[in-house]
Formats: structure tokens, C-alpha cells, sequence
């Protein structure tokens, strides 16, 4: 092995290594904190119910039409309700695996 070399890293040098595990250390925070910032939204019942999420994955808004509350199946309700918050969160996670993979990627699947 030569001198400040290591196997399997071409030219070997760890402190250009470093740098770049800095950076995107750095370009994953950035990331993180504008995929925090982005908001993800989903309907059901045919847009009866709106929900709409952070991506902090917190419940933001949940709007139902009038015309879905029916007192005699509240479960159906249930149902719309949590399919728009789950498609939301979905969404939202989504966006977040395919985005840090990208920076992930840029290391030559080190990371």
C-alpha cells in the first residue's frame, strides 16, 4: 500500500475523502431541512375529505366536506380519513427517500 494510501479508494487521499464526507454531510442537512419545510397533501371519498401533512410528518389541515358525514356510517368516514392522511405521509416519505438518495449516491454507494 503506498504511503497514505488505502486499498479500494483511488489516489488514496483521506483528506480529500474527508472533505467530500463533509460536504455531503452538509448537502444531507440542507436537505433534511428543506424536505421538513415541504408540505404533502391527499384526498379520498372523491375529495370529500383534504388532509395535509409536514414533512415533520405532522397533521397539518383536515378538511371534510359536510356531504360525507352521514351518522349512520361514521366508519366509512373513518376510512376516507385515514386514507388521506396515510396517502399524504406516503407522499411524504416518498419524496424524502428519493431525494437523500440522490446525495446517498454521490459517494459511490459508500454511505
Amino acid at each position: 500500500m503506498a504511503r497514505g494510501g488505502f486499498p479500494g479508494i483511488p489516489g488514496g487521499n483521506m483528506q480529500q475523502l474527508m472533505k467530500q464526507a463533509q460536504k455531503m454531510q452538509q448537502q444531507m442537512l440542507q436537505l433534511q431541512e428543506d424536505l421538513d419545510g415541504r408540505t404533502y397533501e391527499a384526498t379520498a371519498g372523491g375529495g370529500m375529505v383534504r388532509a395535509k401533512v409536514s414533512g415533520k410528518r405532522e397533521l397539518l389541515e383536515l378538511a371534510i366536506d359536510p356531504q360525507a358525514v352521514d351518522p349512520d356510517d361514521v366508519e366509512l368516514l373513518q376510512d376516507m380519513v385515514m386514507a388521506a392522511v396515510n396517502e399524504a405521509l406516503r407522499a411524504g416519505e416518498e419524496t424524502r427517500e428519493r431525494e437523500m438518495g440522490r446525495i446517498g449516491g454521490g459517494m459511490g454507494g459508500m454511505f
